[in-house]
């Protein structure tokens, strides 16, 4: 399913009618900020998931059961 230009113009004239024109730039700012802080929030949460992954690999003292298994062939549901 796509967009045709009809259906964007649509869009955009609605939109252009709900919020006019000096409020749409306010809109699109706010729309950019929340887009980059969901992406900057993304990679701490995938850094700092690579990191705990990393050191439980790296801890090899503790014994057999409680260490991480790599269970991507046969993963038990």
């Amino acid at each position: 399913m796509s967009l045709g230009i009809t259906e964007i113009t649509l869009i955009l004239v609605v939109i252009l009618l709900l919020f006019g024109g000096k409020r749409i730039p306010e809109l699109a700012r706010a729309l950019g900020k929340a887009s980059y802080e969901y992406k900057k929030a993304k990679d701490v949460i995938k850094k700092e998931a690579e990191e705990l992954k990393d050191s439980l690999r790296a801890d090899s003292d503790k014994p057999e059961e409680y260490q991480l298994k790599d269970d991507t062939e046969n993963p038990q549901v």
